[in-house]
């Protein structure tokens, strides 16, 4: 299994501040839509199949992979995406919190498994390895907060 996490101030010296409610605006942005997030050619398909009133279902491909995954939100503070199906099982959670200090936090965790292939073999070390480098999930949010400072700069938040 691979088990992730990370967490990053969301308003660093020298950034636009975001309030909470800006960066849940975000999030749920992100969630319906990845295209607005993701790098150019990453996600070339993100639409919201279902809604419910707990929950939405999007199918997507990114990385040229076909996913359907269902997603919850807790407003103002937890997005949760389950892995229904695609290469991974399991759940990616995007969570926004107040530290001891009172900044403004957003925290990546994940607990997954790839589907068809051997627990802790070499493709999931693999993964694991991907998602706790400089390039993996601490890279997406800070991704994700400068777009946000983005589409709020270009009123589209």
């Amino acid at each position: 299994m691979i088990y992730s996490t990370t967490t990053v101030t969301v308003n660093p010296e020298g950034e636009t501040k975001l309030t909470r409610e800006q960066v849940w605006k975000g999030l749920e942005l992100k969630a319906r839509d990845a295209r607005l997030f993701l790098p150019p050619g990453l996600c070339t398909r993100c639409d919201v199949v279902e809604e419910g009133a707990t929950h939405f279902v999007r199918e997507a491909t990114i990385a040229g992979s076909d996913i359907r995954e269902i997603i919850t939100l807790e407003p103002q503070s937890k997005v949760t995406f389950f892995q229904a199906t695609g290469p991974r099982e399991g759940a990616i959670i995007n969570e926004l919190f107040e530290d001891e200090a009172g900044a403004l936090q957003l925290k990546f965790y994940c607990y997954l498994g790839l589907r068809g292939k051997e627990p802790g073999g070499p493709e999931e070390q693999a993964e694991q390895t991907q998602f706790d480098s400089d390039k993996g999930y601490r890279s997406a949010l800070l991704s994700t907060l400068k777009r946000t400072r983005e589409l709020l700069a270009e009123g589209r938040l």
